[in-house]
């Protein structure tokens, strides 16, 4: 897979010279599901822990990181629990402090196929010991499913014959990580504490239920905001046209007549609708609404 970094003008060129104009100042006067102060201490803070085994291959429903047909606040319908005491000293945090200026990233990846599109959307997520964390959140799509979130028709992911283009820009708000490992010593909570003794090694009853009440992972950073996202279909053919291109000129040397042909909708199969991470419909509608007066 082929991840080519940061270049805004390629944003412009992709989406329609009437978008990018006011995307940026509509990504920093987007809602955030965390934008309330209380959420974020109950359900982001760092060291709470949730267990990630009970919905494995559906975490998209238990964590709102899709675009997602909600208007409600949430981010983690699963109850996150408090293990340890004592972590303020061992964590750093990030708060937005001037929300008049763009904190974010924009990018692109080239995708052979479907599995490789799934892992390009979950790329920044990371699960201890899961060395593919993306199938937590998609090894239980349908394919209409997966296509409702991606914003395609099924029909791209049902068969091998397509390749895809996923095109995103981020804008970030607040973030928190642990300076440091937390120490095998670590204190835990009273409650904790007492049933850890009930844990017996080799007894898998009993480690099932610990998990079941208090989890099985717990917060070790996190970046919060917000996001849009287009998937572009391509046949084989015209995939390895404009691949092989990039790989052999390099983006800086393609022309932005370059980039608007090989993107426009007479070149690739299927362009994708705009989403927003968040499943705010109005920014959905905004978006679609001005790349359609683009073309």
């Amino acid at each position: 897979m082929t991840k080519l970094g940061r270049w805004p003008n390629v944003l412009g060129t992709l989406l329609g010279p009437s978008l990018v104009a006011t995307l940026l100042a509509l990504l920093l006067l987007t809602t955030h599901p965390d934008s309330c102060d209380g959420q974020r201490e109950s359900q982001l803070r760092l060291g709470k822990a949730i267990n990630i085994f009970i919905r494995y291959g559906y975490l998209s429903i238990s964590m709102k990181v899709i675009s997602y047909n909600d208007s409600e606040t949430w981010l983690f319908k699963e109850p996150t629990k408090n293990i340890f005491k004592g972590l303020d000293l061992l964590k750093t945090e990030e708060y937005e402090v001037k929300p008049g200026i763009f904190n974010g990233d924009f990018h692109m990846e080239f995708c052979d196929n479907k599995r490789q599109l799934f892992q390009a959307y979950f790329r920044d997520f990371q699960i201890e010991r899961l060395d593919s964390p993306w199938r937590a959140y998609t090894e239980g799509w349908h394919t209409e499913i997966a296509a409702k979130k991606l914003g395609i028709q099924s029909k791209y992911l049902e068969r091998d014959d397509y390749c895809y283009v996923l095109v995103r820009v981020s804008r970030f708000r607040d973030s928190a990580k642990f300076a440091r490992v937390i120490p095998p010593n670590q204190v835990l909570e009273s409650d904790v504490a007492r049933r850890v003794q009930g844990v017996t090694i080799g007894d898998t009853t009993s480690a099932v239920q610990f998990m079941n009440k208090y989890g099985t992972h717990y917060i070790n950073s996190y970046v919060t905001g917000n996001s849009l996202y287009q998937v572009f279909v391509f046949n084989k053919r015209n995939y390895a046209h404009i691949k092989e291109k990039l790989k052999s000129r390099g983006v800086l040397a393609l022309s932005k007549v370059d980039l608007y042909d090989h993107f426009a909708p007479w070149y690739v199969e299927h362009m994708g609708k705009i989403r927003c991470a968040s499943g705010n419909t109005t920014v959905e509608a905004w978006a679609s609404r001005k790349l359609r007066l683009s073309y």
